[in-house]
C-alpha cells in the first residue's frame, strides 16, 4: 500500500515508517524542514513538505495513497506542561489539523484513515479492566482527542474505513522518558497518582507494528499497548534504570495545582488491548515494561 503519514519525523512517526517499510509498504512522510526530511528518508520513507494546516500540500501528498495515518502531535514535556496554554499547540493540531487532514482524505476518497488517540480519555476505574466500551471522560483537556477521533470517523462518509488507535503512555527512547529518567537520577520526584493505581504504556516500536496491523483492521476505536502495570512498579523501574532503588511520587498538592491536565495523567487505567488483538492478530513485541525499554545513559 501507499501510505501518507503526518508527524513522520516524531517518535511515533519514525517507528511507523520503519514498520511500514519493513512490511513492504511505500511511505510518504509529511515534514516541515530539510532536517526532518533527511531523517524520514534515512528510515526509508519519501519526504513531502508541508503541514497539517496546508490543504494544498496535503492534497498533493495524499494523491494516489491508499491510507492516511495522522500522527501529528506536539506534547509538552516536563515543567512546560504546567504552564498556561501548554496544550494550545497540540489541541490545534487535533481540532483544526486533524479536520484538514480528514477533509483532504475524503476529497481524494482515500480508502483508510488511521488516527492517533490516547487511552487517557477513559474515566479512572480503579482495579477494573477498561475496554473500548468503558466510559470516556470528556473534559476540556480530553475534548480535543475526542474531536480528532470524530474527524477521522468522517472518512466513512465517502466509504472509507476509520481506525482510531488509543495508545498508552509512550515509554522508550523519547523526550518524556528521558525527562523522568533525568529527574530520577537527581533524586527528584517524578511519578504521578496513586502508587497502587494502574498505568497503560507502550513501546515506540509497538506503535509502528500497530499501524501495520491497522491496515487490515475493521473500522473502530482500539486500545493499543503493553500489559498494564501498577504506578509503583513503573516508578521503581525508572528509578533502577537511573541507578536508584525506588522512584518518588510528586506530592498530591503539586498534582492538584496542575488541575485537569494533571488529573488526566493520574487516572487508574487498567487498559485491555484484547479487542485489537482479536480483530487483527497484533501483539506487542514488548509485552511488559522492563528496564530494557529505557534509553542507555548518555
Amino acid at each position: 500500500m501507499r501510505v501518507f503519514l503526518t508527524g513522520a519525523n516524531g517518535v511515533m512517526g519514525l517507528a511507523t515508517v520503519d514498520a511500514l517499510v519493513e512490511a513492504g509498504h511505500d511511505v510518504i512522510g509529511l515534514v516541515r524542514s530539510p532536517g526532518a526530511a533527511e531523517i524520514v528518508e534515512r528510515h526509508g520513507g519519501q519526504a513531502w513538505y508541508g503541514d497539517v494546516f496546508d490543504p494544498t500540500a496535503l492534497r498533493a501528498g495524499m494523491d494516489g495513497c491508499d491510507v492516511v495515518v495522522n500522527f501529528a502531535t506536539r506534547i509538552p514535556i516536563g515543567a512546560t506542561a504546567y504552564r498556561p496554554g501548554s496544550l494550545t499547540a497540540v489541541n490545534r493540531l487535533r481540532r483544526e489539523g486533524a479536520a484538514t487532514v480528514a477533509e483532504m482524505a475524503r476529497e481524494l476518497r482515500v480508502e483508510r484513515f488511521v488516527q492517533q488517540s490516547l487511552s487517557f480519555i477513559y474515566q479512572g476505574r480503579g482495579d477494573e479492566w477498561i475496554d473500548e466500551f468503558s466510559p470516556v471522560d470528556v473534559t476540556w483537556v480530553t475534548e480535543a482527542l475526542v474531536i480528532a477521533e470524530d474527524h477521522a470517523r468522517s472518512i466513512e462518509e465517502t466509504g472509507g474505513v476509520s481506525v482510531r488507535l488509543r495508545y498508552g503512555l509512550i515509554v522508550g527512547d523519547d523526550r518524556n522518558t528521558r525527562y523522568v529518567l533525568s529527574r530520577a537520577r537527581r533524586g527528584k520526584p517524578f511519578a504521578l497518582g496513586d502508587p497502587d493505581g494502574w498505568m497503560h504504556v507502550i513501546h515506540p516500536d509497538d506503535i509502528g507494528t500497530s499501524v501495520v496491523a491497522a491496515l487490515g483492521a475493521p473500522a473502530g476505536a482500539y486500545n493499543v499497548g503493553a500489559e498494564p502495570l501498577r504506578r509503583r512498579t513503573y516508578a521503581d523501574l525508572i528509578a533502577r534504570a537511573a541507578g536508584r532503588e525506588h522512584g518518588d511520587f510528586l506530592a498530591p498538592w503539586i498534582v492538584e495545582l496542575g488541575g485537569d491536565k494533571m488529573e488526566m495523567l493520574t487516572r487508574s487505567h487498567r487498559v485491555s488491548s484484547a479487542l485489537f488483538t482479536e480483530r487483527t492478530g497484533w501483539r506487542p513485541r514488548h509485552r511488559e515494561l522492563t528496564e530494557d525499554w529505557f534509553p542507555a545513559r548518555d
